[in-house]
């Protein structure tokens, strides 16, 4: 090992952020964890420190059982579940296809908050996400043609002249239309964790989980009980 790479670990090993003692109790929550979503989105949304508050970690496995993270952004919630957009060719597409199942990570550090989603993973219908794909600006709307995720590319250059091709194809005007392998996916949990951060790592965890193991809709408070874990 050298020096610089000594360093670097013992920085790593003593960097350390002291939580408050805000905390979290089974009584402040709300019947459902979509309400409870609802009330940590909107706290989230509207603090200035959070620059992408819909910024969350997606977690996949594929066939090879090899794990797999990357972050993209919630578009939706609702009592269903959560929904985010992607390249349906791409590596996270393939392994929910292999293993229908995801969790998600939203991870609101300025306030130590985490909000953790486990549940399984399909694809919404393509109405579903034509709707979403019309909202979006057209430059994404360009890029989403012109990239073909996850797969190799020579260069950047490369990329570059495939979106003006798109664009050349697609010329304002005119609208932009729904590609061929591109669509959301909607992860339906199982269990919904709110984490806050608190002195001495002894941090707050509760849990909404599904009474019957499925998933359940998430504006049914029948269907949940809340349990708290040890951190």
């Amino acid at each position: 090992m050298d020096s610089t790479s000594g360093e670097l670990g013992h920085e790593l090993a003593e960097h350390r952020v002291d939580y408050s003692d805000a905390g979290l109790d089974a009584a402040d929550l709300a019947p459902t964890p979509l309400e409870q979503f609802q009330r940590w989105w909107g706290d989230a949304a509207h603090d200035p420190r959070i620059t992408e508050p819909n910024a969350v970690v997606l977690a996949t496995a594929g066939a090879d059982g090899l794990p797999d993270a990357r972050t993209v952004l919630l578009k939706g919630a609702d009592a269903r579940g959560f929904v985010f957009y992607t390249n349906l060719g791409s590596a996270k597409a393939r392994q929910l296809a292999a293993v229908p199942h995801a969790a998600l990570v939203l991870p609101w550090h300025p306030q130590q908050r985490q909000v953790r989603v486990r549940g399984s993973a399909e694809q919404v219908d393509r109405a579903e996400s034509a709707a979403y794909f019309a909202s979006r600006p057209r430059g994404s709307q360009l890029g989403a043609h012109a990239s073909r995720q996850s797969a190799e590319v020579a260069s950047r250059e490369e990329l570059a002249r495939a979106y003006e091709e798109v664009a050349a194809r697609f010329p304002e005007p005119g609208p932009v239309p729904l590609p061929d392998g591109w669509g959301g996916y909607l992860v339906r949990p199982v269990e919904v964790e709110l984490w806050v951060g608190r002195r001495s790592r002894l941090h707050d965890r509760l849990v909404y989980l599904s009474v019957s193991g499925e998933p359940a809709p998430l504006d049914d408070a029948s269907a949940w009980r809340v349990v708290r874990r040890q951190p």
